[in-house]
């Protein structure tokens, strides 16, 4: 918005203008790009007139940045048992076409679906010259460290075991080697549903809110298995880290639960178990995690059958395609879930209003 306004695209556009679109973006939906109007409530925040605020939004309306997803009305809903009252307007954030040309985009579609699918030379040498007009101070090291990053170490008992003699000597366990006690390959439904689960316990645990769905479905599938829900998925994770904040949610969950399975063994050193050298490769490649059981992006490996499942299951489950649409993006959650479903499920989400 800043860009639009200096550019001076519209002659009307100033710091008022700003000042509206930043009500709007702080009560937008930014997985949706919708925002409701609230006209009184715009002017009591902005401290202006009810009619500035509409001519601004009239400003942002001509530039581009806001298009009209529902038009309100004062008569046009009944409710039973009451009298006939009005909807709400509700607007849709745009990137104008001025600013794509300008920065150089590449786009795949048009309208409102429009999508970002590249980058011209120009708008190259545009982000070069970004980058080195923002170049960051070279601070000394003294002054830019800092300890509040780092997690704190666990608190449970540390043991140097002795290695075991593989070359058919006597070892101090008949106990064979641990394995990861994964499933072999989970159906796209399973994975779908795994997400599903993940999207709805990321909210109730706070360190994992910053964790990819991906990667936190992956490392939860030992708790999923069990056959726990999402509340007792949390009340298990708040178990596991009591009081402090890993710095890496999914990869510390594996490594938690890996060492859970452990059984307590003797005295002595040895190398570290598999599941802490698996969550340390997860650290170091965020999507290893991902790949462990093949490739897993996109939709192009779902065979007909299992698109077929997936539609089924969507029907009666709306978390499938919200967790999709964050997952795999827009354009490849409404080629596996079709416009239709995709729209109903959004349109449910926003307004809780399911279409006829």
């Amino acid at each position: 918005m800043v860009w639009l306004v200096e550019a001076g695209l519209h002659r009307r556009a100033g710091a008022t203008t700003l000042a509206v679109a930043r009500d709007l973006a702080g009560r937008m939906d930014f997985r949706l790009g919708f925002v409701l109007y609230d006209l009184e409530g715009t002017a009591v925040r902005c401290g202006v007139s009810v009619a500035t605020v509409k001519r601004h939004v009239r400003v942002l309306r001509e530039l581009g940045a806001l298009v009209w997803q529902r038009h309100g009305t004062k008569r046009n809903l009944h409710l039973p048992g009451r009298p006939y009252a009005g909807t709400a307007t509700v607007y849709a954030a745009t990137i104008p076409a001025a600013y794509d040309s300008a920065m150089g985009h590449r786009l795949e579609g048009s309208g409102y679906r429009a999508r970002v699918c590249g980058v011209t030379d120009a708008g190259r040498s545009v982000a070069v010259e970004a980058v080195r007009a923002c170049r960051p101070v070279d601070n000394s090291p003294v002054e830019s460290r800092s300890s509040g990053g780092r997690a704190p170490h666990s608190s449970r008992p540390r043991h140097d075991v002795r290695k075991p003699d593989t070359r058919g000597k006597s070892n101090y366990t008949s106990r064979g080697r641990a394995t990861s006690g994964r499933a072999a390959r989970r159906s796209p439904l399973q994975v779908a549903r795994d997400i599903a689960v993940a999207r709805q316990v990321r909210p109730l645990v706070g360190w994992t809110q910053h964790e990819g769905l991906r990667r936190l479905a992956y490392a939860l599938r030992p708790l999923i298995d069990r056959g726990l829900d999402a509340r007792d998925i949390a009340a298990e994770l708040h178990g596991l880290a009591a009081g402090w904040r890993p710095a890496r949610p999914a990869a510390w969950i594996t490594a938690a639960l890996g060492r859970d399975r452990e059984e307590p063994v003797g005295q002595g050193r040895t190398d570290p178990p598999e599941a802490f050298r698996r969550a340390v490769a997860d650290a170091r490649e965020p999507w290893a995690v991902v790949e462990a059981e093949g490739p897993t992006y996109g939709i192009e490996g779902l065979t007909r059958g299992e698109v077929v499942q997936l539609r089924s299951a969507a029907a009666t489950d709306p978390g499938l395609v919200l967790a999709a649409l964050e997952n795999l993006g827009e354009r490849d959650t409404r080629r596996l879930y079709t416009n239709r479903l995709v729209d109903e499920v959004q349109l449910y989400e926003f307004s809780g209003a399911r279409r006829r």
